[in-house]
């Protein structure tokens, strides 16, 4: 019926084992001290890169692309380095020319146009072009009844004409970003072996995990480039082109509007094209609404056909439900530089499963 105390079975423990269980203590209590220090500096990191999200995003993007130029220049022995300033030097060439003649094109087409279609709703002029028409003028006789599709127009124009002010206003820090870019694009090609030396030591996944997540990665950035931007860019530059030659006011502005919703993957070009077709056929001009059509059904259409298997391949591994949600949600989340943060956050998250999930495959067999 007596028990011994916990004192008295504290006091008949070895004392070796007493201080191994303090020891023990000691090392838990600095792994987790430790883990809260690293949380809070993740955290601290975390809020101090979010400013530079985007100038990390597309430097990253354009290291990973121009990473076989660069080694081409180093095997040629090439000083890290100059091989690298050269690479940064043929990316501005390449991108600041005709961004900078695109935007001052685009700013003052998008001033034109928000002026042209406020004066065709506000005078009545889309009305006079329907009269001959007699099912179009039914509904626009409905669309007037329902809708104040000018005071509507006259909104879009204004609202058209201060996001064309806003661009200029930032385009101080357009070019701040771009600065940094080039800035961060520089070192990350120069010490992009460091870089990667260091993650694979201090990273917690075996070489060859380190090796497929940076692979999947990369094909990611080369799909959503070559495959997406590359592609929309070429549909908007047709479409521009078409628009243009048919006569039709601001082509540089809608060339642009194409190329950005043929990014997306639900939407396209033809978001543009078709309804300006249709206006043409209302207006009379039905040899132009045809040429339109045929064109962006067999040139602009069929665009996206051919050019996105050569260039994508089997890099992009990814449903295109998957893209969607990942680009779009990207976008919303990151701004732009949510169209390469959102498909490789996806690819990424993925490949980990695939990791975690193969050594209890192997552990079952």
């Amino acid at each position: 019926m007596h028990t011994p105390s916990r004192q008295n079975d504290v006091e008949s423990q070895n004392p070796n084992e007493v201080a191994d269980q303090r020891g023990f203590s000691a090392i838990h209590l600095r792994l987790f001290l430790l883990a809260c220090s690293i949380a809070l500096g993740v955290y601290v990191c975390y809020q101090l890169t979010m400013p530079f999200l985007p100038a990390l995003t597309w430097a990253l993007t354009l290291a990973i692309l121009m990473a076989p130029l660069q080694k081409r220049f180093e095997l040629l022995r090439w000083r890290p380095s100059v091989a690298a300033a050269t690479c940064v030097l043929l990316v501005g060439v390449i991108v600041v020319v005709p961004v900078t003649f695109v935007s001052k094109q685009l700013i003052e087409q998008t001033a034109k146009g928000a002026e042209l279609v406020d004066a065709k709703t506000r005078y009545g002029q889309w009305r006079a072009a329907l009269e001959h028409q007699p099912r179009l003028r039914y509904l626009a006789e409905k669309v007037e009844q329902n809708f104040d599709l000018p005071g509507t127009v006259r909104g879009l124009a204004a609202w058209l004409s201060a996001s064309a002010g806003a661009l200029v206003k930032g385009s101080m820090f357009q070019i701040a970003g771009l600065c940094l870019t080039f800035y961060l694009l520089f070192f990350f090609l120069r010490d992009r072996k460091l870089a990667l030396e260091w993650l694979k030591s201090h990273s917690p996944l075996l070489p060859g995990e380190v090796a497929k997540i940076l692979a999947r990665a990369s094909d990611t950035v080369y799909a959503t480039i070559y495959g997406l931007l590359t592609v929309s860019m070429l549909q908007g530059l047709l479409g521009g082109l078409m628009f243009w030659w048919l006569g039709l006011p601001a082509p540089l502005l809608w060339g642009v509007v194409m190329a950005v919703l043929a990014v997306m993957p639900v939407f396209g070009a033809f978001v543009v094209w078709i309804p300006a077709a249709l206006f043409l056929l209302a207006d009379g001009d039905w040899i132009r609404a045809l040429i339109l059509t045929l064109w962006g059904v067999l040139v602009i259409g069929t665009c996206d056909n051919l050019l996105r298997p050569i260039l994508v391949g089997n890099r992009l591994k990814l449903h295109t439900v998957l893209v969607f949600i990942s680009v779009v949600g990207g976008l919303l989340l990151f701004g732009p530089a949510g169209l390469i943060l959102g498909p490789v956050a996806l690819t990424l998250t993925l490949v980990m499963f695939e990791i975690w999930y193969a050594p209890t495959q192997d552990t079952l067999c």
